[in-house]
């Protein structure tokens, strides 16, 4: 049960910033009401749990040989992909993928350090 309720705080929270990155992050374009925004939260936490550790483990010695930067770069392709399975987000060029991966994954950051406690 314990798990669930992260979970859930998880997708409200990673939510909220997709909203707040839609309002004021020129590039990112979200259309639709707060529940698709939920919805495109919801499938943001299940590729994060699903596919980005996959995707560490392909890209873990550039990883390593970065010194952790190229975390910023599985962010940015786990963002890419969810541009491409949802229609209704929209992120156009790769400065803006790259500033919305850093939000999201300082935000991600401050959560799963939080909620290790």
């Amino acid at each position: 049960m314990k798990g669930l309720v992260k979970t859930a705080a998880i997708i409200v929270i990673n939510a909220l910033v997709f909203w707040a990155m839609g309002r004021y992050l020129p590039g990112f374009t979200l259309s639709g009401d707060f529940r698709q925004v939920l919805v495109i939260a919801s499938i943001f936490t299940a590729l994060n749990f699903i596919l980005k550790p996959v995707i560490k483990l392909l890209f873990g010695p550039i990883i390593v040989l970065t010194l952790g930067l190229g975390l910023v770069v599985v962010n940015m392709l786990v963002l890419y992909i969810l541009d491409r399975l949802v229609n209704s987000l929209t992120i156009q060029g790769v400065l803006t993928l790259l500033y919305a991966s850093l939000i999201v994954g300082v935000v991600n950051f401050g959560l799963h350090s939080i909620f290790k406690k």
